[in-house]
């Protein structure tokens, strides 16, 4: 199974911005579905954004669609969430995931699980 780490967390006022990456190992991240999940305290992990193997395909949670953009980048092995017009519902510990599906959207489709990284965004 590919490791995977995440970076690019922090502290950011409500309406800014952050880029989460995601960084691969053992193994390429085009041969995989790429996904983005959050966490904040007392609550369940939760779906943000998945790009598919293949074909690329983004999907992201209702939350936020047109703040958050899913990409990759097959020369670095990495996959990107850049987050716009966070607000302080965003915050929580958000996880890259990964699954040799085409494309999935729960947490139990996914095989392989980063650390993850803090996100607090303060009102």
């Amino acid at each position: 199974q590919v490791q995977l780490v995440e970076s690019g967390g922090g502290l950011v006022q409500a309406g800014g911005s952050l880029r989460l990456s995601c960084a691969a190992s053992g193994g390429s991240v085009s041969a995989y579905a790429t996904g983005w999940f959050r966490q904040a305290p007392g609550k369940e992990r939760e779906f943000v954004s998945s790009i598919s193997r293949i074909l690329r395909n983004t999907h992201y949670a209702a939350s936020v669609q047109g703040r958050f953009t899913i990409s990759r980048d097959s020369a670095k092995n990495m996959v990107f969430l850049q987050m716009n017009q966070l607000k302080p519902e965003d915050t929580a510990v958000y996880y890259c995931a990964s699954t040799k599906r085409e494309m999935a959207y729960t947490v139990s489709d996914f095989a392989s699980w980063g650390q993850g990284t803090q996100v607090t965004v303060s009102s």
